[in-house]
C-alpha cells in the first residue's frame, strides 16, 4: 500500500455563510433543484417489465472504446505551478488531474469488476493500473455509488480521501484516512484549492441508506489552471451558480453516458445534448467528456454518447477543439493562465481534524500511517 497522506496535507477552509446544507424532513441530504425519485417499482418496470412487454431498448454489452497507453514515464511529475495542468482519463469517471506538483484521482475505480461481489465488468481496462500511478496526493470521490467510490482502488492507492458528508463512516471503518465536506467548501492540498459543489443526484449503497451520505462535483483551482469534474448529475440550475463562482474554468469534465431510458435516468444522469447546455452554462473553456464507454449499466449502446455529442456540437456550432472526446488513457494539458488560487468568499480555518462551520462537518483524515 502507498505511503497515506498527512493530515498537514491539507487545510480546511470555510464556507461562505449563509449557506446551509439542504436536507429533507427526515435528515436526508437533498438536491438544490427538486427532482423526481425513482423507488423500487420504477427499478422493477424498466429492468423486468419493460423488456417483457418489448418496451426496453436493447443493445449490446460490449463495443469498441479508444484507448492508448498512458505515458507513465510523463505522469510522474505534475505540472509545477505556473505550468498549467495534465488530466488523463482513466475510463469511466475516473481521472489523474496534476497540477502545482500535486496529483490527484477523482472517482478512481481502477479494478478489473465493480459493484457489490463486483457484478460488473470493464468493457476496457483502465487507463492506468493502481501499481502504475504516481504518488497520490489525495483521492477525490463524487458519491458512493460503486462505480465512483470503489474501496479495493482507494485502498490500494493509500492516499486520503476527500468526499461528501456522512462517507467519513464508512471510509474510517475501512482503515482510509479521509476529509468529508459541505457544499461549497474547500481544501487546500499545497498550494491547490479544492472545492466541493452541488450536483444533482442521489446516494445509495445498500438497503435504507438513501440519500444519507452527500454527493457532489469538485472545483479543482491551482495557480494557472482550474478544473471542473460534475460527478455523476443531472442537469440542473446549480451548473450557473458553479460558473458564477468559478469564471474562466479551463476544463469542465462532464458526463455523457448512461442516459436511457430517459424516464428513468433524466432526474439523476445528463444525456450528450442536456451535458453541452451545462457546458454553456458553466462557462468553460473546453469540454472533456467522461461516464461512457466503461461500464455497461444503461440501455445506450456504449458507443453511442459521443456520436449524440458530436451531432449537437455540430448543430450548435460549437468549435471542435473546444470538445474533446479522450481515448482511455489519453492526456490533456491545460495551458497556464495567470490567476489567484482563492475561491472567492472563503477564509482560512484551522487545519483537518478541526471542525469549520456547522460542527462534525470537517472530519479528520486519521493521521499517517
Amino acid at each position: 500500500m502507498r505511503t497515506l497522506a498527512t493530515a498537514a496535507l491539507a487545510t480546511v477552509l470555510a464556507a461562505p455563510p449563509p449557506f446551509e446544507q439542504p436536507r429533507d424532513d427526515e435528515g436526508r441530504f437533498a438536491n438544490l433543484d427538486p427532482a423526481e425519485s425513482h423507488g423500487f417499482g420504477d427499478l422493477l418496470q424498466w429492468q423486468v417489465l419493460d423488456r417483457i412487454g418489448g418496451k426496453r431498448r436493447i443493445s449490446p454489452d460490449r463495443a469498441d472504446v479508444p484507448v492508448v497507453a498512458a505515458d507513465r514515464e510523463r505522469l510522474r511529475v505534475a505540472p509545477a505551478p505556473g505550468e498549467g495542468a495534465r488530466i488523463t482519463w482513466l475510463g469511466h469517471s475516473s481521472f489523474l488531474v496534476q497540477l502545482d506538483g500535486v496529483s490527484l484521482l477523482v472517482d478512481p475505480v481502477l479494478g478489473d469488476r465493480m459493484g457489490p461481489l463486483g457484478v460488473v465488468g470493464r468493457n476496457v481496462p483502465p487507463g492506468l493500473r493502481t501499481g502504475d500511478l504516481p504518488h497520490v496526493d489525495a483521492s477525490l470521490v463524487s458519491h458512493n455509488h460503486y462505480d465512483h467510490m470503489d474501496l479495493p482502488t482507494l485502498k490500494a492507492v493509500g492516499a486520503t480521501v476527500l468526499a461528501g458528508l456522512g462517507n467519513e463512516r464508512l471510509l474510517r471503518r475501512e482503515g482510509l484516512p479521509c476529509a468529508s465536506l459541505r457544499w461549497w467548501q474547500s481544501v487546500r492540498i499545497q498550494g491547490v484549492t479544492v472545492t466541493f459543489v452541488p450536483a444533482q443526484h442521489f446516494s445509495q449503497r445498500g438497503l435504507g441508506d438513501r440519500n444519507r451520505t452527500l454527493w457532489g462535483g469538485f472545483v479543482i483551482q491551482g495557480s494557472s489552471a482550474s478544473l471542473y469534474h460534475a460527478g455523476d448529475t443531472g442537469y440542473f440550475s446549480g451548473f450557473r451558480e458553479i460558473g458564477r463562482r468559478f469564471p474562466g474554468l479551463d476544463a469542465a469534465l462532464l458526463p455523457i453516458g448512461a442516459y436511457d431510458p430517459r424516464w428513468f435516468m433524466k432526474p439523476v444522469h445528463m444525456d450528450p445534448e442536456e451535458a453541452l447546455r451545462a457546458f454553456e452554462d458553466l462557462g468553460a473553456r473546453t469540454f472533456v467528456a467522461m461516464h461512457w464507454g466503461t461500464f455497461k449499466q444503461t440501455d445506450e449502446p456504449l458507443d453511442e454518447p459521443p456520436a449524440r455529442l458530436e451531432a449537437e456540437r455540430v448543430r450548435t456550432g460549437l468549435a471542435a477543439e473546444r470538445v474533446r472526446v479522450l481515448a482511455v488513457g489519453e492526456s490533456l494539458d491545460l495551458p497556464a493562465i495567470s490567476r489567484s488560487t482563492a475561491a472567492g468568499g472563503l477564509e482560512s480555518g484551522p487545519r483537518v481534524g478541526q471542525p469549520v462551520g456547522h460542527p462534525g462537518e470537517a472530519t479528520t483524515p486519521g493521521g499517517a500511517r
